[in-house]
């Protein structure tokens, strides 16, 4: 099942060609009692390898919650809204769940431990106009807002994208070929690293709507990137997230894209 968040199927385009059913990636999911999908675009000693596990999931269309903090960051720095990595933004006071929200953040920390109320603030400074125009202008999932400026990307919100869009997006964001400066396109590469090893790095964001768990990014060789897309419904809620990175991490692992598992 899509799950009740899906919006449509829409059209994969170039990216669907010769997609690849992994069967082993079944094997992963079933043993991580989770329902989802793994896309994965191998573009290694310069040749394309795309992998799926559930090829359909992969075209569905569903809310991007903090995996859209990617290109928000963009946005934000565009407008101004943020200058830097340095920038402290200050906390309001207001005592929230999670507690590292609950201090001043930069776009560092912001990233890290997704901060929602920084991100709300920066939708407020940047304007639904703009916030649309920007959606369009790098073809980001269905581009739509609604009416509520400060949660269109979570849940509920009207913002939906699918795998095979984020990694669509994520390519031209390793390429620096999204319409923005390429130094802050080269900061938010930065601040997405969550990895490293001596010749590998792993770029990404995790993302959770309450029902459904993203993890997206990609991981850096010498020899060539490989992007990996995954959506998956998270019934025990905060007890499914560990599984998302587990997941890719695992199946990454199958394809040599990440070292062995110590």
């Amino acid at each position: 099942m899509a799950g009740a968040l899906a919006f449509a199927l829409v059209p994969a385009g170039a990216l669907a060609d010769a997609w690849q059913e992994r069967s082993d990636w079944s094997e992963i999911f079933r043993a991580n009692e989770a329902s989802g999908t793994l896309l994965v675009v191998d573009k290694r000693d310069g040749s394309t390898t795309t992998l799926v596990h559930d090829g359909e999931r992969a075209r569905e269309r569903f809310v991007p919650a903090s995996t859209f903090k990617i290109p928000h960051t963009l946005f934000a720095l565009d407008v101004g809204a943020a200058e830097d990595e340095f920038q402290v933004f200050a906390w309001d006071g207001v005592e929230r769940s999670i507690s590292q929200w609950n201090a001043d953040q930069d776009l560092r920390s912001g990233m890290r431990s997704s901060v929602v109320w920084l991100y709300q603030q920066f939708a407020r400074e940047i304007g639904e106009e703009r916030e649309r125009h920007y959606l369009e202008a790098v073809d980001y999932g269905n581009a739509e807002i609604g009416d509520d400026l400060e949660n269109f990307w979570l849940n509920g919100g009207m913002l939906e994208i699918s795998a095979a869009e984020q990694i669509e997006f994520l390519e031209r964001l390793y390429r620096n070929e999204l319409p923005f400066d390429e130094a802050d396109q080269r900061l938010v590469k930065d601040l997405m690293i969550t990895a490293a090893g001596s010749d590998w790095i792993v770029r990404g964001k995790t993302g959770w709507s309450g029902q459904l768990g993203w993890w997206v990014g990609w991981v850096e060789r010498p020899n060539g990137p490989v992007f990996f897309a995954l959506n998956m419904e998270t019934p025990n809620r905060m007890a499914d997230l560990p599984k998302r990175q587990g997941i890719v991490d695992e199946a990454l692992r199958t394809i040599e894209a990440l070292p062995p598992a110590n």
